[in-house]
């Protein structure tokens, strides 16, 4: 089983056994206790098994600005696409573009899958550049779930033609929204990651995705570093 995929089944499984609610209410209270470990687990198990399939996104950022997110599970690969960067991760290699105004720049290095899939370090990597990331909400979902201060509230929404859960959190004074479709992909987000404020809505999704998204830019400089030795 893949590193991200035990972590994530983990996380809800520890939710299940641990979570309270706020005020003196036990675990084993009739309804609210169970009914919200049972969203927290639901959301963690969608996201899960999303990263295991084929599929492409495309969300709309604060500014107008956009990025995306495409995987496949056979070939196994994974690129996001983000303001001034992308990140594509296959069983061949690990390539890493930046732009800027005038030029944009790839390096290719060796594949690092014995750190799990490639989504994994996609999204790690993406995280590093401000962006939400199904692992960081679902982190988010479970710390809040944990503490039995925190408030989670649950509605429903359609974003992009498909039908999403969202939850609405209040933790240690912090707040945030998250929606998750039911295919399990990250409908929006709005609050804060990282210490930093950071917003995504799903703008378009698709269960088939076109081989070129994993292609470096037209007119990139590239460098291989797949054949240096040390």
């Amino acid at each position: 089983m893949p590193a991200a995929s035990t972590t994530l089944r983990v996380l809800a499984a520890s939710v299940i056994v641990s979570l309270s609610v706020t005020g003196c209410q036990a675990l084993d209270d009739a309804g609210v206790a169970l009914g919200r470990a049972d969203l927290v687990n639901d959301l963690a198990a969608r996201m899960d098994r999303a990263l295991e399939q084929t599929w492409a996104a495309e969300y709309q950022l604060d500014g107008g600005r956009t990025a995306s997110i495409a995987q496949t599970e056979e070939p196994l690969r994974s690129t996001y696409t983000w303001p001034g960067g992308k990140i594509t991760v296959t069983q061949e290699a690990v390539t890493r573009c930046a732009s800027t105004a005038t030029r944009t720049s790839c390096t290719v290095s060796p594949p690092l899958l014995t750190a799990g899939k490639p989504s994994v370090i996609v999204y790690d990597e993406a995280r590093k550049q401000g962006l939400v990331t199904p692992p960081a909400v679902i982190r988010l979902l479970t710390d809040a779930a944990l503490r039995p201060e925190a408030v989670i509230t649950q509605s429903d929404t359609t974003l992009a033609g498909h039908h999403a859960t969202c939850v609405d959190v209040t933790n240690a004074g912090e707040r945030f929204t998250a929606c998750v479709t039911n295919e399990g992909v990250l409908g929006s987000f709005t609050g804060r990651l990282d210490g930093k404020p950071a917003e995504v809505t799903l703008s378009r999704y698709t269960e088939t995705v076109e081989a070129a998204a994993f292609a470096v830019p037209a007119g990139a400089g590239v460098v291989d570093r797949r054949t240096t030795t040390s």
